[in-house]
């Protein structure tokens, strides 16, 4: 199966990113997804469903760890194949 991921992070700071979404555009970076592509106001990965659920493990664990105070996110299943 295929999973997209779409998240965010806040509080928002529009002057400059803060730590949790700094921490959370790490852990995507450095995951063995297909796709991840990092905006100002919302992000997105895709990839197998075994590499985007830890993936969204991390993303989840570290960000609130960096302070983040809500993580909203939205999982889409967009195809079969290896998971």
């Amino acid at each position: 199966m295929r999973l997209r991921v779409e998240f965010t992070t806040e509080p928002f700071d529009l002057d400059e990113p803060p730590r949790h979404a700094l921490v959370a555009r790490e852990v995507v970076e450095g995951a063995e997804l297909d796709a991840v592509d990092v905006g100002p106001f919302g992000n997105t990965v895709e990839g197998g469903a075994e590499a985007v659920l830890a993936a969204v493990d991390a993303l989840l664990r570290k960000s609130l760890e960096a302070g983040a105070t809500r993580v909203s996110l939205q999982v889409n299943v967009i195809g079969e194949g290896k998971g």
